[in-house]
């Protein structure tokens, strides 16, 4: 038995294969083999396009990486730095990277220019101690940077300028002590930012005149438990109006917030914040922050009252719903009397009255129903007529009173400079006191008149005895009349042969000694 081999035939234009065209191959397989590609270190762990390269002492990144990964965990290792040459290759679709527990200190301008995809940065539980000017301006797309459990004591006000896309901070456990409002208001606020942690930290108060200007979407994503704060009825209103909303940040935190009452300069005490009766604060300190952040709303009698509803759910894919306070829905586009509902959730009153007074409730709710927000307001409905005309009461009431007080001294016045002068009044009391003094002269005095004789003259004493009149004119109470016009009844006057001098005389007419005429 023979064998027979038989030659295959060859297929038309193949071409064997070269040593050229091995190579090639050889190159590509090498290029998509995972080992050449280096996708995966000896010391990470690697799933696709996520890789965890945990507690491996690294200093730095891995050169070898595969560039198309889009998480990467460097936790717990000793990375100390972050400068522009710390990655080593750029990683265009990394959407979340990890350095958390590390001993980071410091952030240089351009360390994230090869990641300026990020839109997750977890820095938390390192030794940074400030964020400076620009620290993240390359990060155009982050989301949510988590920076909590660090030393930051200082925050530049650019620090975060750039990141309009950023919904959430974490800064809780840091040093900060200030309120970082120009988060919120000024050249570089975040208008996304709907979450931000400054829990336990050494805040001491909030800037209440500030804190109002924030809208209502971003307020109820603030978390302030922990923070050392001084009592004061103010912040207690703040938060007392954050709780009446519902907001998280002070439901699910409650206990957590607390402050210190000082009793001197060396002592004080710790006092929860939300417990009724905190400090006897009144009612209207308490209501002043709803009113400033428009959720308690004044009305007038017959003037048109526009509502907005500030809820985080508002743009332009919202559908907003009124609840009136008898539990009546108010849509747009639907006649409802004196209400009128805008498609940007603003509630319009034409005419109201007393009845149209109560709690309003807004329901904003997105296309999608995957997301919705209630907002209750009050509306207080006056009268500013009658509060107007009680004004005016008062006002004349208090014009008149003091119309009688300035009447009243003006009076005082006339009386005090007015009347006649004191000294003219006195010299004439002084005048006639002198005439009076002049007729007693003339009727009691012993000397002799111009008609009297010489004989008479030399009489020596005379005595006069007076009656009063029986016939004295009504009114005169049985006074003697000594003025010329009255009658002088002389009973008698006795003549003294021996004659004395002028001082005697007098004398003898004012002696109670008895005196017996001579013959």
């Amino acid at each position: 038995m023979s064998l027979r081999f038989h030659t295959l035939p060859t297929l038309p234009r193949a071409v064997k294969p070269g040593c050229k065209e091995l190579l090639c191959l050889l190159v590509i397989a090498v290029m998509v083999s995972p080992s050449a590609s280096g996708m995966c270190p000896t010391a990470c762990i690697c799933a696709t396009d996520i890789v965890s390269c945990t507690n491996k002492n690294l200093s730095k990144v891995p050169g070898n990486l595969f560039r198309l990964i889009k998480r990467l965990d460097l936790s717990y290792n000793r990375i100390g730095l972050l400068d522009a040459d710390w990655i080593p290759v750029s990683f265009v679709k990394l959407s979340t990277l990890i350095l958390r527990h590390n001993n980071i200190t410091s952030i240089s301008t351009g360390s994230f220019s090869t990641t300026p995809n990020l839109k997750c940065l977890d820095l938390s539980s390192n030794r940074l101690k400030s964020v400076k000017s620009a620290t993240f301006q390359e990060l155009k797309a982050l989301e949510v940077l988590l920076l909590y459990n660090n030393h930051i004591s200082y925050l530049d006000p650019a620090a975060f300028g750039g990141l309009s896309h950023l919904q959430k901070l974490y800064l809780s456990g840091n040093f900060l002590t200030q309120f970082p409002m120009d988060l919120y208001t000024g050249r570089f606020k975040l208008a996304d930012l709907t979450f931000l942690d400054v829990s336990y930290n050494r805040i001491p108060s909030i800037p209440m005149h500030h804190i109002n200007l924030v809208p209502g979407r971003q307020l109820r994503g603030i978390y302030l438990h922990g923070n050392p704060f001084v009592c004061d009825c103010s912040l207690y209103s703040l938060l007392i109006f954050w709780y009446r909303r519902h907001f998280s940040s002070v439901m699910d935190f409650k206990n957590d917030y607390t402050c210190r009452l000082w009793s001197d300069s060396r002592h004080s005490h710790q006092l929860q914040l939300l417990q009724e009766s905190f400090l006897n604060c009144s009612y209207s300190v308490i209501n002043g922050s709803f009113h400033a952040l428009g959720f308690i709303h004044e009305a007038q009698v017959g003037e048109r009252a526009i509502v907005h509803c500030d809820s985080k759910t508002g743009n332009g894919n919202t559908d907003f719903i009124w609840v009136g306070p008898d539990n009546r829905l108010l849509e747009p586009d639907k006649d409802m009397g004196n209400f009128r509902v805008f498609y940007n959730g603003s509630l319009v009153i034409e005419n109201p009255g007393f009845e149209d007074a109560g709690v309003y409730s807004c329901i904003a709710m997105n296309r999608q129903r995957l997301l919705n927000e209630t907002v209750d307001i009050m509306i207080n409905v006056s009268n500013f007529t009658i509060n107007r005309s009680h004004a005016h009461e008062a006002f004349n009431t208090a014009f008149t009173t003091l119309a009688a007080c300035v009447a009243s001294i003006v009076l005082v016045l006339l009386y005090l400079y007015l009347t006649p002068c004191p000294c003219k009044c006195k010299a004439k009391r002084q005048k006639n006191t002198l005439s009076q003094s002049s007729a007693h002269s003339s009727i009691l005095s012993p000397g002799p008149t111009g008609d009297a004789s010489a004989d008479d003259r030399k009489a020596g004493k005379r005595v006069v005895f007076l009656e009063p009149l029986k016939d004295t004119a009504a009114g005169q109470n049985g006074k003697v009349k000594l003025f010329p016009s009255e009658t002088v009844i002389a009973e008698g006057i006795l003549k003294s042969t021996r004659a004395k001098s002028d001082s005697d005389s007098v004398n003898s007419v004012f002696s109670d000694t008895p005196f017996v005429a001579s013959t």
